[in-house]
């Protein structure tokens, strides 16, 4: 999991109350008038929330600072921030607004379906140029440089404007996105839970990480995992990692250092009770794995975020 510095006291109590919470399933209203759905919302907002929902999200950041989770990753924000959010991932802006204010008019969002992408590329196929951004999309993409202020001013132009004018600014928005040179753009959530494609693969393999979200500080079997699926614990650990291209003790081991990262970077709870939530009961082997995975020790991880050291 990469993060960055500059963790803000609210920020990072809001933060915290999202860890071991399912993102909620947000339900994204469609107009039938318009192609894709443009509005802004304030902060705090009923909107602004760790969420999730199928439509694919280009989202700017007008105004505060703060955190923003996108997957696994947890990174700072600022005013002109533009990301991109796959279907389905799960994401969430948390600023600082200070003794309670609201943030007017945070956030300036677009959200489409796949579908509807694939639908015109069926009589345009030239839209199939967007497969690239589309898949890189779904680990979430933040931009940069000159990419992020054309993006940010393509993105306003939407929701001024209307009929084949509207058409017009998405697909050029859509275009400067999809043309970032790789030093404006950077992938954020790591890849290793892919979407699976088609229904039932895609209910065992969410099935058995709701299993481990569930009892990560209890214990994880396989066995139990592959009893859910209704397998013998064999043919599950075959499926599960022809399904997610993963195993599944791989799998556990991410989730769990994903789960410590954030704990280490939003609470001061200590590093040993931390191990143990997470589902390691030898400490040693937490700080070993730990290491393996990021480079430093939980506690160096910690340190780097400026949070008061835990016992």
């Amino acid at each position: 999991m990469n993060t960055s510095d500059g963790v803000m006291p609210t920020a990072r109590k809001s933060a915290r109350a999202l860890l071991g919470r399912d993102p909620v399933r947000e339900l994204v209203p469609r107009d039938i008038n318009v192609s894709a759905r443009w509005h802004t919302h304030d902060f705090p907002s009923p909107l602004a929330r760790w969420n999730s929902h199928p439509e694919f999200e280009i989202h700017l950041i007008t105004k505060s600072h703060g955190n923003f989770i996108v997957g696994d990753h947890i990174g700072t924000f600022g005013p002109g921030h533009l990301a991109m959010v796959g279907a389905d991932l799960p994401h969430d802006w948390i600023s600082e607004p200070g003794d309670g204010a609201v943030i007017v008019e945070r956030d300036v969002v677009f959200q489409f379906r796949r579908s509807w992408i694939d639908d015109c590329a069926a009589f345009l196929p030239e839209l199939h140029e967007l497969d690239a951004l589309m898949a890189r999309a779904m680990r979430g993409i933040e931009f940069s440089g000159r990419t992020a202020l054309q993006g940010a001013q393509q993105l306003r132009s939407i929701g001024g404007s209307s009929g084949m004018s509207r058409l017009s600014n998405i697909f050029t928005l859509l275009q400067t996105l999809n043309d970032a040179p790789s030093e404006e753009l950077r992938l954020l959530s790591n890849d290793w839970l892919p979407v699976p494609t088609d229904a039932h693969t895609a209910t065992i393999v969410s099935d058995a990480i709701s299993y481990v979200l569930d009892n990560l500080h209890t214990g994880v079997l396989m066995s139990e995992a592959a009893s859910i699926a209704g397998m013998s614990s064999s043919a599950f650990s075959k499926y599960f990692k022809r399904a997610s291209g993963h195993t599944f003790r791989d799998v556990v081991k991410q989730m769990r250092l994903t789960q410590a990262c954030k704990m280490l970077q939003h609470s001061n709870t200590a590093v040993s009770t931390i191990a143990s939530e997470v589902g390691y009961d030898n400490l040693s082997n937490f700080n070993r794995q730990f290491l393996s995975e990021y480079g430093c020790t939980p506690r160096q991880f910690r340190n780097r975020q400026g949070l008061p050291r835990s016992p």
